[in-house]
């Protein structure tokens, strides 16, 4: 798959492929610069992150850890370009995001972000296969054919497992089978970055494991660039790399 930012039409072009695979090019998958967020509240300024610098490189699987109150969700809601950094840049790929226009960073954040939650988020009054094909139906790029997104939805389903379960409805699924369409779904439009939080969080511990074990072969076997925050620190080190976060800052970081 190819994907770049096209300015004078204002949106990500991309060309999807059939399966999971990653965009050739730069190694780099993302790059934060000096990153800072300080909020101003009635009970005075906090600062949640500061001078935040790394480099995570395609099909890297990146694991982000660190105790309640540390910047882990401040971090990633930035990174998934859900919220503006007081200072600093990111990158993913080439592009700086934040220079861009809110409109510009909506298209970025469609197109070359997947999100994976603990609690799922699934929309439990349509059909697992609807649920997978939201994003391309909301693209900013106008979404794809129905019969492409269809195509593409259920090959992705069958990647993870659980094809026979495209018109049940998630409510009636296991957790982790739930958590498999969350995949799936963060997959549609084939994005550079996956960003996971606790996303074995809400599971038992068997299949939390399964669940970690499906992102490490969409890592290592489709190149998928995955960053994922956890307090399980046996997970953790099962990750190609760790960023320990205490007190919004890098504590340190460990190759596993």
């Amino acid at each position: 798959m190819a994907i770049e930012y096209n300015r004078r039409q204002n949106k990500v072009i991309s060309n999807h492929d059939d399966q999971p695979d990653v965009s050739s090019g730069s190694s780099s998958a993302l790059k934060v610069e000096n990153l800072s967020k300080v909020f101003e509240s009635a009970a005075g300024r906090v600062v949640a992150l500061k001078k935040i610098n790394f480099t995570i490189n395609k099909g890297e699987f990146v694991s982000i850890i660190g105790p309640s109150g540390s910047g882990k969700s401040t971090l990633l809601n930035i990174i998934g370009a859900l919220d503006r950094p007081t200072f600093g840049k990111v990158f993913i790929g080439k592009i700086d995001v934040f220079s861009l226009k809110d409109h510009e960073i909506a298209s970025i954040r469609n197109n070359m972000i997947g999100f994976i939650f603990q609690s799922f988020n699934l929309i439990n009054r349509t059909t697992v296969q609807k649920n997978v094909e939201i994003p391309s139906i909301v693209s900013c790029n106008g979404g794809d054919s129905t019969k492409h997104r269809a195509s593409r939805c259920l090959k992705i389903l069958d990647v993870l497992g659980i094809k026979d379960k495209a018109k049940f409805k998630p409510s009636s699924l296991s957790g982790g089978q739930q958590q498999r369409v969350a995949i799936a779904r963060a997959l549609m439009n084939n994005p550079t970055i996956i960003l996971a939080d606790e996303p074995t969080g809400n599971l038992d511990t068997k299949t939390g494991n399964e669940v970690f074990d499906l992102l490490k072969l969409l890592s290592k076997k489709f190149r998928r660039t995955i960053i994922m925050v956890t307090h399980n620190d046996e997970l953790a080190e099962k990750t190609d790399r760790s960023i320990y976060i205490r007190d919004g800052r890098v504590e340190k970081e460990v190759t596993n």
